[in-house]
């Protein structure tokens, strides 16, 4: 299961981290594989858990967290 962008970037640009979600907007492709892109969201400090409860759909259930 991937997760749009921008979905990622939202989150960031929410806890103030303007300059990382900037970073992150050149560095992620347009759909993140959690697991193919882990190392990338530890990076910005992004816990797929805390993302996938703000997807909306109970997307979480389908990642599996």
């Amino acid at each position: 299961m991937e997760i749009p962008k921008d979905k990622i970037l939202e989150l960031l640009r929410e806890r103030g981290q303007d300059d990382q979600a900037e970073q992150a907007d050149k560095e992620l492709p347009d759909q993140v594989d959690p697991e193919q892109h882990q190392d990338l969201l530890q990076k910005y400090g992004i816990d797929i858990q805390d993302l996938a409860g703000k997807l909306p759909g109970g997307l979480g259930d389908k990642l599996g967290l």
